[in-house]
């Protein structure tokens, strides 16, 4: 569940300020947030994670206003309910597949179980890449590990930014229903935001900024 009321944002005086429409989100719904480039897409997914602190306005995640939240409590809360798939990889360079995986459910406090990081890795087509390190991977396969190392704690809300703008049609559909599927594998929100308009006919509840 997600819950926003009257976000406001702005990076410093001198910045724009970002007034962002509410959202509500039942459990296990998902959404899409479109708008162009300097919109504040963004700027709106850091604050819905706790990247952000908001100006003014309120963030409910699961029942827990996350915007009350000492910044020890947010990392902690974050660690183990949020998932973010990034623009950019942000995997250990010197650690292999495997062991990113592992780390990020060690950092999310969560039972390093080899069972659910293997089933992961099949679901999403990477098993044969396990013990290979980062920079072996291909940009296909990273996106995949990307995916994996958002889902891996089992988060009860993904986040994804602009997962699919630099894809191919197929790539971009093949992409989606990954995410789709893991979210409702979970029983987690999705929300994804981009300004790629091809993926809007998988969401039944759009935002536009």
């Amino acid at each position: 569940m997600v819950r926003t009321s009257n976000l406001k944002f702005e990076y410093d005086k001198k910045s724009e300020q970002f007034r962002f429409p509410d959202i509500s989100l039942d459990a296990s719904q998902n959404l899409l947030i479109l708008g162009k480039s300097g919109i504040g897409k963004t700027t709106l997914l850091h604050l819905l994670a706790g990247l952000l602190p908001p100006m003014d306005g309120s963030i409910e995640i699961d029942g827990v206003p996350i915007h009350t939240l000492s910044n020890r409590q947010l990392d902690r809360f974050r660690g183990q309910n949020i998932g973010i798939v990034f623009q950019n990889n942000h995997a250990i360079q010197s650690l292999t597949v495997i062991e990113n995986l592992e780390a990020r459910l060690f950092f999310a406090q969560k039972t390093i179980s080899q069972t659910v990081i293997k089933d992961l890795l099949e679901h999403l087509d990477i098993s044969d890449c396990k013990n290979k390190k980062i920079r072996e991977l291909s940009e296909g396969q990273l996106q995949r590990l990307g995916i994996a190392m958002a889902m891996v704690h089992h988060p009860q809300i993904i986040f994804a930014d602009e997962p699919t703008s630099s894809l191919d049609d197929d790539n971009c559909t093949k992409v989606m229903q990954l995410l789709i599927e893991q979210a409702e594998m979970n029983s987690a929100n999705l929300i994804v935001i981009t300004h790629d308009q091809r993926i809007k006919p998988l969401f039944t509840k759009t935002l536009a900024l």
